[in-house]
């Protein structure tokens, strides 16, 4: 038995949950109509040992190019591929427009990336019509924006999210609790959203390889394989979320980061060091944007056999400036670098502090400094006494307009931006 894809959701919450199909690709086809219905991959470089497909159109999904496959790799598998390079301006910009759209039908509306949402229509007018509301909204992003989607319809958000993945592209399917066993407990085990594939591989320790293992599983057993998200695990194999549509969850981050893979395997310690500078200077630029600092960097190498370490360092004051990071990376990489030649390098500042609410201890190292800043901050204080608190910000560098390749927390910066500006 499948999931429905009529009908209406009597008891419980109405949850939806909102899927762009492919959206990168479709907002280039929407940009440009001539791309309809042929093979498009969106992709770095080629020339780049990194270039790697980082979203697809079904055109170029039916000849076997996937995400995140070597785009060597998938024009290999489709000569006749079309690649662009990914255009973040440009998606922000179809995003926008789209959450504007599910908006005009709740307030409660949590995006969780740039490309998919959840939506919660338990109290308004729209309940009883569930699955009419569905596919109006699928209509207007289709026709208003040229983006097409798929949307699941559930109690919860986990089987909303269930849902929405069951049908693609453009699909609509309603997933009751009482369905749960007949329509997710035969599915294979790494099918289940929130487990990845090591997690997989650890429930396969327990002989779990369907989600209804999972659900029948000892609770114990779990706890001890994978601590406080075994029994977590478990609850929503059988259907059970509690979890809340939150509009300003997506706010909520715990970790600045970025890293990057070299254009080829080295071990030339003035190479590592400027790239540990580029990237401590991006986090530094992130940190600012979004008005915190970090008491915390992490680094992570991976080596040429693709061994991964990561090392952290607790700072003695928070910071958000890029060369107090780029001189923590790098002493913790000399600490325990031996020398393998490296493939990627990482930096990421975590215990995110807001920051004005950043105590800075004063000691025998520090005071010195921070005395000859007295008079900058007197008059910085004075200034926006007078004029009014944003005026001026001590160390904080004007925002600068995101490029055609922005990093790895793309969604993130977005989301945030967005709540700056309402």
């Amino acid at each position: 038995m499948r999931a429905r894809e009529g009908a209406v959701l009597k008891k419980g919450r109405v949850i939806f949950h909102i899927d762009m199909n492919s959206f990168y690709a479709s907002v280039e086809t929407a940009f440009d109509p001539a791309l309809s219905g042929k093979p498009l991959a969106i992709a770095g470089n080629a020339k780049e040992r990194k270039g790697i497909v980082v979203t697809c159109s079904y055109e170029a999904r039916a000849r076997g190019v996937k995400p995140p496959m070597p785009l060597w790799e998938a024009k290999r598998l489709c000569p006749d591929l079309i690649v662009k390079p990914p255009n973040f301006d440009r998606y922000r910009s179809s995003s926008k427009e789209m959450f504007e759209v599910l908006r005009e039908y709740t307030d409660l509306v949590e995006p969780v990336s740039i490309d998919e949402g959840y939506m919660d229509l338990t109290d308004t007018p729209y309940r009883e019509k569930a699955y009419e509301t569905a596919l109006e909204i699928q209509k207007r992003l289709q026709e208003e924006l040229l983006l097409p989607s798929s949307i699941g319809i559930a109690p919860n958000k986990f089987l909303a999210k269930m849902a929405s993945d069951m049908k693609k592209p453009l699909g609509i399917t309603i997933l009751r609790k009482r369905e749960v066993p007949d329509v997710l407990w035969p599915m294979d085990i790494g099918e289940m959203y929130g487990i990845g594939q090591k997690t997989a591989e650890k429930l396969r320790t327990l002989n779990i390889e369907k989600i209804g293992d999972l659900a029948a599983a000892d609770e114990i057993a779990l706890k001890r394989l994978l601590g406080i998200n075994g029994p977590r695990l478990k609850r929503r194999a059988n259907g059970i979320d509690n979890g809340e549509v939150n509009p300003d969850r997506i706010y909520e981050f715990k970790s600045v980061g970025n890293s990057s893979t070299l254009p080829h395997d080295s071990t030339d310690e003035k190479e590592l060091g400027r790239l540990f500078d580029k990237l401590a200077g991006s986090v530094s630029d992130r940190l600012r944007r979004k008005d915190v600092m970090a008491s915390k960097i992490f680094i992570m190498i991976r080596y040429a056999d693709w061994t991964n370490i990561t090392r952290s360092k607790t700072l003695q004051n928070p910071t958000d400036r890029a060369d107090e990071i780029a001189s923590t990376a790098k002493a913790l990489f000399h600490q325990h670098w031996q020398g393998n030649a490296v493939r990627l390098l990482g930096v990421t500042g975590t215990g995110l502090v807001k920051r004005d609410e950043a105590f800075k201890q004063l000691d025998l190292f520090s005071f010195q400094e921070d005395a000859k800043d007295e008079p900058i901050q007197k008059l910085m204080n004075e200034l926006n006494e007078k004029y009014g608190t944003d005026l001026i910000k001590k160390g904080i560098r004007v925002v600068k307009k995101e490029s055609n390749t922005s990093g790895t927390s793309f969604n993130k910066d977005f989301f945030q931006e967005r709540r700056q500006d309402q």
